[in-house]
């Protein structure tokens, strides 16, 4: 029986990414389910998403009367997913969703009931943006993999992808970017099969709109203790 996606895509103020990210997650030759929760935002991504239903019959949308953050958009989205696999997909064309073959490939041949797409290793493209940033992803990473033993290159990516079995036993608690570290920290004590696969990666920068900021770093830090020891 062929495998069918769930594909969660949180969204806040990504107006002029929006019909560009939909068109390519509909160009992949899956059977599929696009779940879009829009957090609130204060740009036209609510009329843009209204006028891209009107076109797809596969796609759900969820409107939050506040914003509240990723991991919150996650959590509302992955309460209606009724897909095999999961797939988060970022709206912001920095990760491309022709990577979704590379990213089901262990989930496919039964290898896997969860994968990361690695932006660290392998030889897929990347956009070369802020050291700063590359060493508070090795610094969290670190960290993050002291706390589950795990080996990951990778823990903040944004392209991962789940058995629905598995994110049907967890409960998102982290509202923002904590859920990076919180989904790895609940994937580890269930004890799944992590792979790591390389994906491309077009990252931007603060004049272009990224959200990423020290203080989600610290935060991180803060969350990866919290789920290893008090969730």
């Amino acid at each position: 029986m062929a495998m069918k996606l769930s594909i969660v895509v949180p969204v806040y103020n990504e107006e002029n990414t929006l019909e560009e990210i939909m068109r390519r997650i509909q160009e992949t030759p899956y059977d599929k389910e696009i779940i879009v929760v829009d957090d609130a935002s204060t740009d036209n991504s609510r009329q843009i998403l209204g006028q891209l239903a009107q076109t797809a019959n596969n796609l759900k949308i969820f409107y939050h009367d506040r914003n509240q953050g990723k991991g919150a958009a996650l959590r509302t989205g992955f309460a209606q997913v009724t897909g095999d696999v999961v797939i988060i997909q970022d709206a912001d064309l920095e990760y491309n969703p022709s990577d979704y073959p590379i990213l089901l490939e262990p989930i496919e041949k039964g290898l896997a009931e969860v994968v990361f797409g690695s932006r660290l290793i392998g030889a897929a493209p990347h956009r070369v943006l802020f050291f700063w940033h590359y060493l508070g992803n090795r610094v969290v990473t670190t960290l993050s993999n002291i706390f589950t033993n795990l080996n990951l290159s990778d823990m903040e990516t944004g392209y991962k992808a789940f058995k629905a079995e598995v994110i049907k036993k967890i409960q998102i608690k982290s509202d923002r970017f904590g859920v990076e570290p919180e989904l790895t920290a609940k994937v580890a004590k269930q004890r799944c099969r992590i792979y790591e696969v390389p994906i491309s990666y077009d990252g931007r920068d603060y004049d272009h709109g990224k959200k990423i900021t020290w203080r989600d770093g610290l935060a991180a830090l803060f969350h990866i203790i919290r789920f290893r020891w008090w969730d």
